[in-house]
């Protein structure tokens, strides 16, 4: 994207999925807020917070590098200001 703001809030599919090692999550701002993307194991258990901060309207990806959690499902929570989403993506060891 050619340095365009977007038109609204999105939280797009983890890629690749299922993954493993890492991977991909992206997801686009239309104004500036405070942010925070997390992840969650099936218990509801949070195993990582990949972004906790105040971002400036964009496009944003973020790499998450998986170091010792076992196979399954897991789920990635994004949160900004009154927008939250939340996807599922699955770890395969």
């Amino acid at each position: 994207m050619d340095n365009e703001i977007p038109i609204c809030f999105s939280l797009k599919h983890n890629y690749p999925n299922p993954f493993n090692p890492n991977t991909m999550i992206e997801f686009s701002l239309p104004k500036t807020e405070w942010v925070t993307l997390k992840v969650f194991n099936v218990l509801g258990q949070q195993v990582a917070v990949l972004v906790s901060e105040k971002l400036d309207p964009g496009v944003y990806k973020y790499e998450w590098h998986v170091k010792n959690l076992p196979s399954g499902i897991y789920y990635y929570r994004l949160q900004a200001g009154e927008f939250e989403q939340v996807r599922k993506m699955i770890l395969l060891k």
